[in-house]
């Protein structure tokens, strides 16, 4: 049993990546061998809509023909991954261009135009989707972030398997809120948020891992 996890962050030992690898941890505690992968660290591009994973006969079909730094990770998660997790911060109203690049390189190769849509993805795979962001719960659903993660779980589900969603909301940016502009939000409060609710969420991301993994 083997768990992925993409940070889709650029940062590697903040919020995001925390969850992270508390998902791993948690794919850990149950046996499974585990990989973090950096986006942020790798040279490649989104779908540029070649159609070779779909030519008829093509030697491509169901696969990415893309050549670049992210083609040997695809070509992992395919052959040895059992779970992905997927991590990003809420940037725009949007997960971060790296991660949207990556879900596209992974998901467009193996839909098959179908009525309706099918796979060709070689087997089930488990995803959790976990999503870190500045605004409260109910700043999210103001400004219609639902649809994103309903959306981003509906195709993984259709063209991998199984996934779910998990949000942390109100997420501490910084260390040092006085190094920079800030009146959006109080940072006494972001820090203690950090502080007495992050270690649950955490947890959250520790039990996700698990249940990608049973």
């Amino acid at each position: 049993m083997k768990m992925i996890a993409i940070n889709g962050s650029p940062r590697k030992t903040w919020n995001t990546a925390t969850l992270l690898q508390h998902a791993l941890d948690g794919a850990a505690a149950c046996g499974a061998e585990t990989e973090m992968i950096h986006l942020y660290d790798l040279d490649f591009k989104g779908c540029t809509s070649c159609f070779a994973c779909k030519l008829v006969g093509g030697k491509f079909a169901g696969r990415c023909a893309m050549q670049d730094s992210l083609t040997p990770i695809l070509k992992t998660i395919e052959a040895n991954a059992d779970a992905l997790v997927l991590g990003s911060p809420i940037y725009f109203g949007g997960m971060t261009g790296e991660m949207r690049s990556f879900m596209e390189r992974l998901l467009f190769a193996p839909m098959v135009y179908t009525k309706p849509p099918s796979s060709r993805f070689s087997r089930q795979l488990k995803t959790g989707l976990i999503y870190t962001m500045n605004v409260t719960e109910q700043g999210s659903r103001d400004r219609h972030y639902p649809v994103l993660y309903e959306t981003a779980e509906n195709y993984f589900s259709r063209l991998l398997g199984p996934a779910e969603t998990l949000c942390v909301y109100d997420t501490c940016q910084l260390s040092d809120y006085s190094r920079v502009i800030m009146e959006y939000a109080d940072p006494a409060a972001k820090l203690k948020r950090k502080e007495e609710s992050f270690p649950a969420e955490c947890r959250k991301a520790f039990e996700l891992g698990r249940a990608l993994v049973s």
